[in-house]
């Protein structure tokens, strides 16, 4: 993943200076905001959105999960709500499952052919 280049001595930053950072359209990161709960900048008095660093962590990483890894805004959704401290934790339960399943199958085949 890219590192982003963020200023260590602003506080908040504008959507514009956001979707320079992550290199993602405006429109893009308001469609993230609707799409993952955790996600919520706050806004000014004006109304216009304030991001702190958390949300462009937050932010990269959906970028991450999204576009480098494949996932869907639904699977993204979840790892970031499941794997949070550990990404891969979910894929090692999955695979476990899959290993489980077809051991049955496997067994299951032999004792047919048998």
């Amino acid at each position: 993943m890219k590192v982003l280049n963020i200023a260590p001595d602003k506080l908040y930053y504008s959507i514009s200076e956001v979707s320079q950072i992550v290199e993602v359209k405006p429109y893009v990161l308001r469609f993230w905001e609707r799409e993952f709960p955790t996600l919520r900048p706050k806004k000014n008095r004006s109304g216009n959105r304030i991001y702190q660093k958390k949300e462009i962590e937050l932010i990269g990483k959906i970028k991450k999960l999204l576009y480098e890894d494949g996932y869907t805004i639904d699977g993204a959704r979840q790892q970031l709500r499941n794997g949070r401290n550990n990404p891969g934790k979910a894929t090692q339960k999955n695979a476990a499952r899959s290993l489980s399943s077809l051991k049955k199958e496997l067994k299951s085949l032999i004792e047919y052919l048998s």
